[in-house]
């Protein structure tokens, strides 16, 4: 049973920093490509970053040099490292994993204030 389950969330300045995990199990971590996802109250998911199996990776514009993402194959663990966070940064991240299927986490609230 494929489980992704985000930590890191929480509140922040703008300017500030936080790095979210995504802990994987039930599949081999390594064989599928993965990404951060966020959806900001009343707005649709938009694609913050992507991972490839190859390790290919992807920025949305609105985040490229200030977000990096990045795994660990031996924790089973994803991340995103935020920084220079802004107000628009706010939003539940979920991490999604790309196998057979696509499986989603539960998500994790950011809130960056002014």
């Amino acid at each position: 049973q494929v489980q992704l389950v985000e930590s890191g969330g929480g509140s922040v300045q703008a300017g500030g920093s936080l790095k979210l995990s995504c802990a994987a199990s039930g599949y081999t971590f390594s064989s599928c490509g993965m990404g951060w996802y966020r959806q900001a109250q009343g707005q649709e998911r938009d694609l913050v970053s992507i991972i490839s199996s190859t390790g290919t990776i992807t920025y949305s514009d609105s985040v490229k040099g200030r977000f990096t993402i990045s795994q660990d194959n031996a924790k089973n663990t994803l991340y995103l490292q935020m920084n220079s966070l802004k107000t628009e940064d706010t939003a539940v991240y979920r991490c999604a994993a790309y196998c057979r299927k696509t499986y989603w986490g539960q998500g994790t609230q950011v809130t960056v204030s002014s």
